[in-house]
């Protein structure tokens, strides 16, 4: 990892946070998704070699939780959603280089091979802790398998998180006052050995880490809270028969227990990334891209993530890297939650704009690109609305790069059956550089809102500069200026395409298409 500007000679990865396999998506979801395409493309239009790889979270107890809810197995049930959010991100342009699962042999091997070199480096231990316990159903009560409160806000919480609360991660036994959500009844503590990581001892680093971190301005502000404060192990294995089996040759303990134990979803979760990587360079060969240069020598890592998840990227996974002698990441994105009428999505609780019904009613999935990805700064809350959603598009793709567009090709076409001869004016020439420049400072930014508003802005300046130069009144008076002006349109029509290309990239190669191969201006300041 270099911390120069992009672009770098380093490969970069771009990663999203795993969507868990346990339902429809919504556009809460895909404003992530969306993000790290938009980041992904970005960063290749700049030059950098990157690859954009994520996966299905198929483990942890809301995919067991659910599947017995339908009477099937946990894998029918999760290889079922997983196959559904395969097909649906191509349909919203979210390309991903290789989108894999947490269940599959890749993931499973290198879980196993991390977790071993992380006791190999004496980073695990055993630990005997209070976990809650059904005495009716006779189980143990991982995660989501018990409800109860809050230790530090008050508000109800899961087993694992309190996701209605102050959002914080949540070890076996912290919950108060325990319910068993297998049958209702109120759940006991009972003493359990488990294995433990320790974070404790990474502490110094990653407060060092914190400080080098890039990305929004959550990410890097809202772990210091833990990790300047007294920084708790982290409790790696769970009661459960679905997930990753702890590897049985880590440990010399013979506790015939951890036969019971699989590893915390959080363990396997965020090696998909590198597993996902891994399988990408399996398909294309190292010479086109090498997973292992970039996790384990000089890569450019980021990760693009929602805000719920930030303790986890920035804390437990940098530590376990470090511990099992990978790269750190160079940066986290953490987006902000999308609400409907002020409140947030939910999947479990039915509240969202669903995926497929946006596309079912007919609307094209740039449009919501667009919308979401510059409907305020990526780290901001924002709340969706059908209303301000049409405002934007006719107002901005519309009535801005739409009309800019159509008035310069059609002009161009009716006048000069395609475009006139000619050089670029310096005007248009040195606008075009300072919006090139805008977007690969906005990339560098890590501002998806400022990125996106380069095209809308130089499209912006394209209807002026036409209206200002009247070429309609030039035809017969001064034909010369009249082809200066439409020349430099379509060259302004032509950068538009590329700096829009990230967040539209259909609508955009459709204007490409219109346009013509970049001509030489274009193709000198960097984006062709």
């Amino acid at each position: 990892m270099s911390h120069e500007e992009f672009p770098t000679e380093n490969p970069a990865v771009v990663t999203c946070g795993l969507p868990y396999a346990n339902g429809d998506l919504h556009v809460g979801h895909l404003r992530t998704y969306v993000g790290g395409d938009v980041f992904a493309r970005s960063l290749r239009k700049l030059g950098q070699e990157t690859a954009f790889v994520s996966g299905s979270d198929m483990h942890g107890t809301p995919v067991a939780v659910n599947a017995e809810e339908q009477g099937v197995d946990p894998e029918e049930f999760a290889l079922e959603w997983h196959e559904r959010y395969e097909a649906a991100f191509p349909r919203f342009n979210v390309d991903f280089d290789n989108y894999g699962h947490t269940h599959d042999a890749t993931n499973t091997e290198l879980t196993q091979d991390i977790v071993r070199a992380l006791d190999d480096g004496g980073h695990v231990y055993e630990k005997a802790i209070m976990v809650a316990y059904d005495p009716d159903a006779d189980q143990y009560l991982p995660d989501r398998y018990v409800e109860g409160t809050c230790p530090y806000c008050g508000a109800k919480a899961r087993g694992d998180e309190c996701d209605e609360g102050c959002q914080r991660h949540l070890e076996p036994g912290e919950v108060e006052d325990p319910v068993s959500t297998v049958t209702g009844n109120p759940a006991e503590y009972r003493e359990r050995t488990h294995k433990f990581f320790r974070v404790s001892a990474f502490q110094e680093y990653l407060q060092e880490f914190i400080d080098r971190l890039e990305g929004t301005a959550n990410a890097r502000n809202q772990p210091r809270e833990w990790i300047e404060g007294e920084l708790q192990d982290w409790c790696i294995t769970r009661d459960l028969d679905w997930g990753i089996d702890y590897p049985d040759d880590a440990t010399e303990s013979g506790d015939d227990a951890e036969d019971d134990l699989v590893l915390y979803v959080w363990v396997d979760a965020p090696i998909e990334y590198v597993s996902s990587t891994k399988q990408y360079t399996e398909r294309v060969g190292a010479d086109a891209y090498d997973w292992e240069e970039t996790w384990t020598e000089s890569g450019e890592i980021v990760h693009v993530i929602g805000r719920d998840i930030i303790q986890h990227h920035t804390v437990f996974w940098p530590a376990m890297l470090r511990g099992a002698g990978y790269e750190e990441p160079r940066a986290v994105m953490a987006s902000g939650f999308v609400t409907l009428g002020g409140k947030g999505f939910s999947t479990s609780r039915n509240r969202a704009v669903w995926a497929d019904e946006y596309l079912d009613e007919g609307f094209h999935p740039d449009l919501l690109r667009y919308y979401i990805t510059t409907n305020g700064g990526f780290q901001q809350d924002v709340d969706f609305s059908w209303e301000k959603f049409r405002e934007r598009v006719n107002g901005e793709l519309v009535g801005t790069v739409g009309n800019f567009v159509y008035r310069s090709l059609l002009f161009a076409y009716r006048n000069y059956e395609g475009t006139p001869d000619g050089t670029v004016s310096d005007e248009v020439e040195n606008r075009i550089e300072g919006a090139v420049s805008d977007f690969g400072q906005a990339v560098n930014d890590y501002d998806l809102k400022a990125l996106g508003e380069t095209a809308a802005s130089l499209a912006r300046f394209g209807n002026e500069y036409i209206q200002r130069n009247e070429p309609w009144k030039l035809t017969d008076d001064d034909p010369d200026a009249a082809a200066q002006v439409i020349y430099d349109c379509v060259q302004l029509a032509k950068a538009v395409a590329v700096l829009f290309y990230p967040l539209g990239p259909e609508k955009a190669e459709r204007l490409w298409a219109d346009v013509g191969p970049a001509d030489e201006d274009v193709a000198e300041v960097g984006l062709d």
